[in-house]
């Protein structure tokens, strides 16, 4: 829970509760049994047997395929999925998942590299990429430095296919951020889009 302070009118503040949540439905467009999740929840198994709709109330979270944040992963922002194509997903399976706020700073920043440990040639982004190899010239990302914001690798250009999620950090090769090979065909920041 999130506990935010807002000045009043006549000078003094007040504080206002937050509910980080995200609601899962066993069934499309919202039916069925239903779990409501306010934190990271490293196995969510106990709770539903598949999911086919989600509602996002607030922050980013980034669901995965199995229990403790391993498998396919997708993210999703503040916003309703009635089924699991509108998230990307490739089945009705979420097991874990993690809440991430919103990116307050203004920047983006971001370095691809074609090689492992940070070899080879690189390029730096502070925008979103439809097409890694029309600016990159490779179809292949080994590793990567993320100094700014959020970042969602995809599979496929014009974000399409399986989806990684990146926060700061150094990742020296494409398994750091959970890739099963180095294609990556676009990437965007974390916006609320």
């Amino acid at each position: 829970m999130k506990v935010l302070e807002f000045e009043s009118i006549g000078g003094g503040s007040s504080l206002v509760m937050e509910l980080v949540k995200i609601i899962f439905y066993e069934d499309r467009n919202f039916q069925g049994r239903h779990y409501e999740c306010s934190s990271d929840c490293a196995d969510l198994s106990p709770y539903f047997s598949r999911c086919n709709s989600i509602r996002v109330d607030s922050d980013w979270w980034v669901l995965y395929e199995r229990p403790n944040y391993m498998g396919y992963q997708y993210v999703l922002s503040r916003g309703e999925y009635p089924d699991y194509q509108r998230w990307m997903g490739f089945n009705d399976t979420i097991r874990s998942c993690h809440s991430y706020p919103y990116y307050r700073g203004g920047n983006y920043r971001t370095r691809i590299y074609e090689r492992p440990d940070f070899g080879g040639q690189m390029m730096e982004f502070m925008e979103d990429c439809p097409s890694v190899y029309d600016r990159f010239r490779y179809r292949d990302i080994h590793s990567c430095q993320v100094m700014d914001g959020y970042w969602i690798f995809y599979e496929h250009p014009n974000y399409r296919g399986r989806q990684y999620f990146l926060r700061p950090g150094e990742y020296r090769r494409y398994s750091d951020w959970g890739g099963y090979n180095s294609m990556i065909g676009s990437f965007r920041c974390m916006r609320d889009f």
